[in-house]
């Protein structure tokens, strides 16, 4: 879905972001754990004993939601509301409003998660067939998807549509997509956006070992000898609103979110095809009023899969032409590992940090070139590049596809 570029009528700006990642708390954090090519994957740790196979993630670390969170609402908050919420506020204090600044029903509340609250799932399942504890009575507010959209509606007084996206890892991508159509639209002024997900317990770690898509070392990227994912969690959080009402009050953007596009490839559940992702990567620049010739930055989906990033070099290709061989296109993935129905918006806030510093973020742990995977990930070490516009993909399990489109406001 994407509507012409020369029919978006109200330009739209990211005014600030937040975000919760394996590098810490913070945007910055991220960013420059990005930059720098740190890998933020440690030993898995996990209240619980745990015997699969793998034993790395990618997890925030050393996490006091008490430090962050007020006890009153504590007890409503599984750690993917939690993320959110912290990432909300430093999104809120950047685009420079108070908790009660940007409320009312002209602000909409759009927050993706693949699970939504994964550890009291967990929690609450361990109890039932192992000790026959009873079940916490806040069980069932702390494990819905909306939990984290209805708690920042509360916590910032927002009375405009607020619900949660959840299309595995497009989640993301697509909430701040559609947060940006609705202020198009005109049924909102203002938009608080992302994804949130905590996803690295027991049984998912479980399932996703079955699936037999997790690496037991390191995730590289369209390189030759990669096998696999390293599991992430985290939140990345942003606060759109129209250019015009960002001048008004003085503020400065980061930028301008200027396209959108999403797409089904309506093939298989698990297995990818470069049909529906290339028709995603055109919506959204169709949607900017962009050419490909535009784009000067892509961070790639990139999960470290086989399958996955071939598929997502042929349609790179099919987009880009011979010119996608030589575009910058990174994966950020081995950083902050693959949160899921979050990742999208951590992977989001680092392209809006690329195209603010002029600089691609490295592709680390690549080993050599696939034939199969004919781009430039950018290996090693970030590089100098001037991006007038740059792209962020995301695709998900059942073909959901979604991709996001930046320039400077």
């Amino acid at each position: 879905m994407a509507t012409a570029g020369k029919e978006n009528t109200r330009r739209v700006v990211v005014s600030g972001m937040g975000a919760i990642s394996a590098a810490g708390v913070g945007a910055q954090a991220l960013w420059e754990a990005a930059r720098d090519g740190r890998c933020q994957v440690r030993p898995l740790k996990l209240e619980r004993p745990y015997g699969g196979r793998i034993k790395i993630a990618a997890q925030v670390p050393d996490f006091d939601a008490a430090a962050h969170l007020e006890p009153e609402i504590l007890p409503y908050c599984d750690p993917f509301t939690q993320y959110a919420v912290v990432a909300a506020d430093e999104a809120l204090a950047q685009a420079g409003f108070g908790r009660k600044d940007m409320g009312g029903p002209r602000t909409a509340v759009v927050i993706g998660s693949g699970i939504g609250g994964s550890k009291t799932i967990d929690d609450e399942a361990y109890k039932e067939y192992n000790s026959r504890e009873r079940a916490d009575p806040l069980t069932v507010p702390r494990l819905i998807p909306s939990a984290a959209p209805t708690m920042l509606g509360m916590r910032y007084s927002c009375n405009g549509p607020t619900f949660t996206i959840a299309s595995a890892c497009a989640s993301a991508s697509q909430a701040i997509g559609v947060g940006l159509q609705i202020i198009r639209s005109g049924a909102a002024d203002r938009a608080i956006v992302g994804g949130a997900e905590a996803a690295v317990i027991n049984g998912s770690l479980r399932s996703w070992e079955a699936l037999r898509v997790l690496t037991p070392d390191c995730c590289r990227p369209f390189s030759a000898g990669r096998n696999g994912i390293v599991l992430g969690e985290g939140a990345g959080i942003f606060v759109l609103e129209t250019e015009e009402l960002a001048r008004q009050r003085g503020h400065e953007p980061l930028c301008e979110l200027a396209g959108y596009g999403t797409t089904s490839d309506a093939f298989d559940p698990l297995r990818p095809n470069v049909e529906g992702p290339s028709s995603a990567m055109r919506q959204a620049l169709a949607d900017a009023g962009l050419s490909p010739d535009d784009i000067d930055y892509l961070n790639a989906h990139g999960t470290g899969t086989y399958a996955n990033d071939i598929s997502e070099s042929e349609a790179i290709l099919s987009v880009f032409g011979e010119r996608g061989s030589r575009l910058a296109v990174s994966s950020t993935k081995p950083i902050h590992g693959h949160a899921l129905g979050s990742s999208g918006a951590l992977e989001l806030a680092i392209t809006i940090f690329a195209l603010r510093e002029q600089l691609a973020p490295p592709t680390i742990h690549f080993k050599s070139p696939d034939p199969k995977c004919p781009v430039d990930p950018v290996p090693h070490e970030a590089r100098r590049v001037p991006i007038r516009a740059a792209m962020s993909n995301s695709f998900a399990f059942g073909g959901i596809n979604a991709v996001l489109v930046v320039r400077r406001a």
